[in-house]
């Protein structure tokens, strides 16, 4: 198939993705980066961490997301108390027939939001690796399938470090995105208030199906990427792995561990699903770019050097894409 093939079949294929932006608008006033950042998400097949301050419309994006799609929706509370059981289930004896038999718990479900996911105990956070990893959930003996599409949604607060747990390094490398939620302008401020002060529930439409959501990831594999375009990815994320020789000698010492290989599928996987949401059928260097701080922040592991002077992932990725040559 070629480019114009594809680029058809995106654009025919994708015209229900203007009503999903256009109902979730009636409840959420801007957030578009985030919003589009879910629906990449959502259309990628990768897991979504969103950081901000309460109150930024986190949950609200996520569970309205969920009402637009007709599929399983189930907000997991996390908290220092929660169990593996909890999340995934437990095995019941049934006393008249001298048997176990399973009770599914919240994870059985299509969109998981993991509300305040660093909060709960890393007994929690391993049932929860499985599901994002293999997705499927193991209970007693037992191994099951979970259903598709699968996807988790994980929120977590920045500034109130007290009584949680810093999430494991494997488990956040298991996100394909991680989204820092920012305050809205003050003229969406003033529209959040016309909106949300009389308190009355606003219904949204569905718009698509779990099986449309199937189809769309399969529309995102047929997405064309050049090898010129893998070749930039590449150098991308080999240069936070030895800077010095991509001319970065100056980054080399705020940088403990680079991007793992995962980065370099997430990060096409991820301009694959934007460049669709822009109706087209091949990715360009602006889609890399585009999404590539949200692929890279939480996968740089820093120095304590770059602690020191105070130096984030986001400045050694501003770095990278200044110096890397764009295909």
């Amino acid at each position: 198939m070629n480019i114009q093939e594809i680029n058809q079949r995106v654009i025919e294929k994708t015209e229900f993705v203007q009503s999903i932006f256009t109902e979730i608008g009636k409840v959420i006033v801007g957030q578009e980066y985030m919003i589009r950042r879910l629906l990449i998400g959502l259309f990628a097949d990768g897991h979504v961490l969103l950081e901000g301050v309460p109150g930024l419309a986190k949950t609200l994006s996520v569970s309205t997301l969920a009402d637009v799609i007709s599929v399983a929706f189930n907000r997991i509370q996390f908290t220092p108390d929660l169990l593996p059981a909890d999340l995934i289930g437990t095995l019941i004896f049934n006393q008249k027939e001298g048997t176990f038999t399973p009770k599914k718990g919240p994870i059985f479900s299509n969109i998981i939001l993991a509300d305040e996911i660093n909060r709960a105990p890393s007994k929690v956070q391993s049932a929860l690796l499985e599901a994002m990893q293999e997705r499927q959930v193991t209970i007693g003996e037992k191994s099951y399938k979970l259903d598709e599409p699968f996807l988790v949604l994980a929120t977590q607060n920045p500034i109130e470090q007290e009584g949680t747990y810093p999430l494991p390094e494997a488990q956040v490398d298991r996100f394909m995105l991680k989204l820092k939620v920012t305050y809205p302008k003050k003229d969406e401020e003033r529209e959040i208030i016309n909106r949300m002060c009389d308190n009355k529930p606003i219904k949204v439409n569905k718009v698509i199906k779990p099986k449309d959501v199937l189809d769309t990831r399969a529309l995102v594999n047929d997405i064309y990427v050049d090898e010129k375009i893998k070749e930039y990815v590449l150098n991308i994320v080999f240069s936070t792995r030895t800077p010095e020789e991509y001319g970065l000698k100056d980054i080399s010492e705020f940088i403990e561990f680079g991007a793992s290989p995962r980065a370099s599928i997430y990060l096409v996987r991820a301009a694959k699903a934007n460049a669709l949401l822009d109706q087209r059928g091949y990715v360009s260097p602006e889609d890399i770019k585009e999404i590539g701080k949200d692929v890279l922040r939480h996968r740089i592991i820093m120095t304590y050097e770059a602690e020191a002077e105070n130096v984030n992932p986001e400045d050694i990725v501003d770095r990278i894409f200044d110096e890397i040559e764009i295909p």
